[in-house]
């Protein structure tokens, strides 16, 4: 599995600057690489320094790290929920997406018009919120009478249509099922099937002057809008900047904005956690490499992300934490110092283990 974060945002908020600054990471990062699959789709690698020492310790060919997809999602206005904009080729490009990113203006630039005609981050949350909720209310709505007759055959399809039913009225109420579902007692798995788009978790990304990365205070005002989800702030022209730039100036530009981490990194960092996902590691001479799992995947499950068939023939795995690898120097001096374990089905993986798995198919 990948994470992918779909872009949005309304006209002139600074999405496609941002877009575009992580299209070229590999930049500043030239070990992480990307490929841009289509004109509004690019592929980036999560940073993972675990993965440089691991190549060095193994003479790895290559490095492979974790993939995450960005979409750009463009043409997002008021009404696109009824087709205003691109309307609806805008929501089945989110539909596709595992996380929504929101990209919110709070800059000021008298030369960039803003699409209402002032700068005001809690009314363009508002508005893109607004469109998304319109669209799920327009999906349920649509899909309960084909459910209701569907119950009627097959009774177990009656606990759909009850999710379906609970959905609606949260929906009208004004709340998305990723930040209500739980506490009203809808399963939203019982709702994959109509692919709503308020069951992905929202990440906020504001756009901010360079002068306003230091204001804390502004700063909190804007975190305080978002709450509980974690907001992330960048200026996206300095964003820009920084992957055009030698790696030491671009960490002195960076320091020059009080920031201790650039903004894309941030924003994939916040996307891993925010939707429970860790990753393993595989090393040997062709290739270093991590892999995407969810936090609480078993062995069996994580070897079934590199194939199937590891999955389904799983016997055991072979795992070292990359701490304790690093410790002892290499593999054998590892195992010499009974750092690696053998682990059977049950084993829950861990962020950082070094896996080598044993099949049979």
């Amino acid at each position: 599995m990948s994470l992918t974060i779909g872009i949005v945002g309304l006209p002139n908020v600074g999405k496609s600057t941002l877009f575009n600054a992580l299209t070229k990471n590999d930049v500043l990062a030239a070990n992480y690489p990307f490929a841009t699959i289509e004109p509004n789709v690019g592929v980036v690698g999560l940073p993972d320094e675990r993965l440089d020492k691991l190549a060095a310790m193994f003479g790895s060919e290559k490095i492979v790290p974790a993939p995450v997809s960005f979409v750009d999602i463009a043409g997002l206005v008021r009404g696109a929920s009824k087709g205003q904009g691109r309307g609806n080729a805008f929501l089945a490009n989110i539909r596709d997406a595992t996380a929504i990113c929101q990209v919110v203006r709070a800059f000021s630039d008298p030369n960039v018009l803003h699409v209402d005609g002032k700068i005001s981050p809690s009314d363009d949350i508002e508005t893109i919120n607004t469109e998304l909720l319109l669209a799920d209310l327009q999906t349920v709505e649509k899909a309960l009478p084909r459910l209701q007759k569907e119950a009627k055959l097959k009774k177990e399809r009656a606990a759909v249509v009850a999710a379906a039913e609970a959905a609606l009225a949260l929906l009208n109420e004004g709340t998305t099922l990723y930040a209500g579902a739980a506490k009203a007692g809808i399963d939203v798995a019982l709702l994959a099937e109509l692919h709503l788009l308020t069951t992905k978790p929202f990440l906020y990304v504001f756009n901010v002057d360079e002068a306003e990365l230091g204001n804390a205070d502004f700063l909190d005002e804007l975190r305080a809008l978002v709450a509980p989800a974690e907001a992330i702030f960048m200026d996206a022209k300095i964003e820009s900047e920084l992957i055009e730039l030698p790696e030491d100036e671009a960490r002195e530009l960076l320091e020059s904005t009080g920031q201790t981490e650039p903004g894309l990194q941030q924003l994939i960092r916040v996307g891993f956690n925010t939707l429970g996902l860790q990753t393993y590691l595989t090393a040997g001479p062709k290739e270093s490499r991590a892999w995407t799992v969810p936090v609480g995947a078993t062995a069996p499950e994580a070897a079934g992300v590199i194939h199937s068939d590891f999955q389904r023939g799983f016997i055991k795995a072979e795992i070292v934490g990359f701490d304790d690898l690093m410790a002892a120097g290499s593999m054998a001096a590892a195992k010499a110092a009974g750092k690696v374990r053998m682990e059977g089905k049950d084993y829950i993986m861990k962020d950082g283990d070094v896996v080598e798995f044993r099949f049979n198919v």
